[in-house]
């Protein structure tokens, strides 16, 4: 018995789901769903492998079965776990995947070094092909990165991912060896960034976080800052200073002008004075109050955690619908950082050299012809940037949906990851009585009529010559009752909750069903419970994501950037698949 059918059979033994055990172990939902469909296995004697079994005999326990104790557990995994083959592929795709994000490396470029068609490496990512000669491929892959990431900056990155001393690779020698044999048998920790960051997301409240950081009582200041025509700043503690000065300049002036962000100056010895970020954040805060745009070039040349990471903190400011985020397309420069901020009536510029932060200067101005020069240097570097996301509210409505109107007549299979039921296959029948239900009969009932039909009309052109997948959940009574499901009104920007009752929503999940049934290019995966409830994930593969926030605020946000895109082409959904009850066309 291999590991993954292991694990079901327990699971099965237990009643419970992977979201129990989950929760029993420790591990997340995503591992645990990587385990039982046998994508993933954890080392012998590893601590994954010590909190799953701990978990499994956890649950025994509280459910009476005292055959299954962690001796017993323990030996039947060693026993599958000792069954692997000589090569382990699926670790080596795991592996493979991972140096690819973490690094953003061009499989065009990788392609080219290792005289490979870049299609064939796509496969290899997917696990759909395996290398012929696997230590060759290691051995090419290895001598690539090596090559190309010589930093001790870019080498510290590359021993968090194989879990090693920088020191041991300083040397390429070492690196190569060290690197070479990771890829073929390593283990990567198993935390998924990318859904810490939609959990965040999907639970996020725009009004409780106004409440909680009394953003409706500020009161934007109007006593006058005096600023002289131009200040320098030195080091790292002056710098934070200009940065402060910056804001309370923008915010105390008469200008409505949007204020333009870009960096890539080093972030670590600020982020470690907790009062300069609260500082800043206000400054933030203050600046949104007053209703300035900002415009951020984000630099998002740096390990996936650390991106991820970097754009968490953002989502309050993302919900505000008052910032456009971009990036600068291609790897920047190493040596030389760089920091413009300008709003209407100042700018702050600075540089410094990597690793010598200290050593750097800023220089703020409020000397009309500067500022009209450096103001004009943002558009020119906004010319160049591209957008990392594109948001939209209410306010723009209009936008949205000319571009999903455009896109539909775009080739391209489409994957959805939804928490409520798809909308283009409820029948209208159905939707007058949620609509009578809820006393909608005025115009925001006839405006919802009339989003129907528009997003019926979208569906049939996508479903004409494109596959489309969508991943829906089964929720019990006792579930629904608990999270009642909620008509999926994001893309009109609606923002009144209209609820299914449990047997209205049964209905419209037949009719989701009858409708696979029926379309060749239309499938449903049916799910056991849902990731999320107040995020839903549209993807076109290989050119953009859409994640739709149906709750505090309304909002729908449109990613372009690649490595972002392909972390959530490739994300697996923590939930547990109902097998008997998924519907797939072929």
């Amino acid at each position: 018995m291999t590991f993954s059918e292991q694990l079901n059979e327990y699971l099965s033994q237990l009643g419970c789901t992977a979201k129990e055990l989950s929760a029993a172990s420790g591990l997340s939902g995503s591992v645990i769903s990587r385990y039982k469909a046998g994508g993933r296995e954890p080392e012998r004697g590893s601590e994954q492998a010590a909190k799953l079994i701990s978990g499994i005999a956890a649950l025994a326990k509280e459910k009476g079965i005292d055959a299954l104790t962690e001796e017993a557990i323990t030996a039947a995994f060693f026993s599958a776990l000792g069954r692997r083959n000589p090569v382990d592929y699926e670790k080596l795709t795991t592996n493979f995947n991972c140096l690819i994000s973490v690094f953003d490396i061009s499989m065009t470029e990788l392609a080219r070094a290792l005289n490979f068609d870049a299609s064939y490496l796509s496969r290899i990512r997917t696990g759909s092909r395996r290398p012929a000669d696997v230590k060759a491929f290691a051995d090419g892959v290895s001598r690539f990165i090596v090559r190309r990431y010589t930093r001790q900056e870019d080498r510290a990155v590359l021993a968090e991912l194989i879990n090693t001393e920088t020191e041991k690779l300083m040397g390429d020698a070492n690196c190569l060896k060290e690197l070479e044999e990771w890829l073929c048998s390593g283990t990567v920790e198993s935390h998924d960034y990318m859904e810490d960051f939609l959990k965040k997301l999907d639970e996020f409240n725009l009004d409780e976080y106004i409440r909680a950081i009394h953003f409706d009582e500020l009161k934007v200041p109007t006593v006058p800052f005096q600023l002289p025509a131009s200040k320098n700043y030195y080091g790292v503690e002056e710098m934070k200073q200009g940065e402060l000065d910056f804001f309370k300049s923008t915010v105390l002036s008469k200008s409505a002008e949007p204020i333009f962000m870009c960096s890539d100056m080093p972030l670590e010895d600020m982020a470690e004075d907790m009062d300069f970020n609260k500082k800043w954040m206000f400054a933030i805060a203050m600046s949104l109050k007053k209703g300035l745009h900002l415009n951020i070039i984000h630099n998002i040349d740096r390990p996936f955690k650390e991106m991820m990471l970097g754009l968490e903190s953002w989502i309050p400011i993302y919900m505000t619908g008052q910032v456009s985020p971009y990036y600068l397309k291609g790897v920047q420069n190493s040596i030389y950082c760089h920091f413009n901020y300008s709003s209407g009536t100042v700018a702050i510029t600075g540089e410094c050299i990597s690793g010598c932060h200290n050593n750097g200067k800023y220089y703020l101005t409020n000397n009309k012809e500067e500022v009209a020069y450096y103001r004009q240097k943002a558009f020119d570097l906004l010319s160049k940037a591209q957008p990392l996301m594109d948001i939209y509210r209410k306010n723009n409505e209009s936008v949205c949906n000319a571009f999903l109107k455009a896109d539909a007549q775009t080739a391209g299979n489409r994957h959805n990851v939804l928490s409520s039921l798809p909308l283009y296959t409820l029948s209208e029948e159905l939707l007058e009585s949620m609509l009578k239900q809820h006393f909608l009969f005025d115009i925001d009932g006839k405006s919802i009529f009339a989003h129907l039909a528009s997003q019926k009309e979208i569906f049939e052109t996508i479903l004409q010559n494109n596959i489309v997948t969508d991943e829906i959940a089964e929720l019990s009574r006792e579930e629904f009752e608990k999270f009642p499901m909620v008509l999926s009104l994001s893309g009109m920007f609606y923002e009144k909750e209209i609820t299914y009752t449990y047997e209205q929503y049964k209905e419209h999940l037949q009719l989701t069903q009858e409708y696979a049934k029926q379309s060749a290019n239309y499938s449903v995966k049916v799910n056991k419970g849902q990731a999320f409830r107040n995020i839903q994930i549209s993807i076109h593969e290989g050119k953009w994501v859409m994640i739709s926030k149906n709750k505090a605020p309304v909002i729908q946000f449109i990613i372009r950037h690649s490595k972002m895109v392909d972390a959530l082409e490739n994300f697996i959904v923590p939930v547990a698949e109902s097998p008997n009850i998924k519907i797939q066309n072929n």
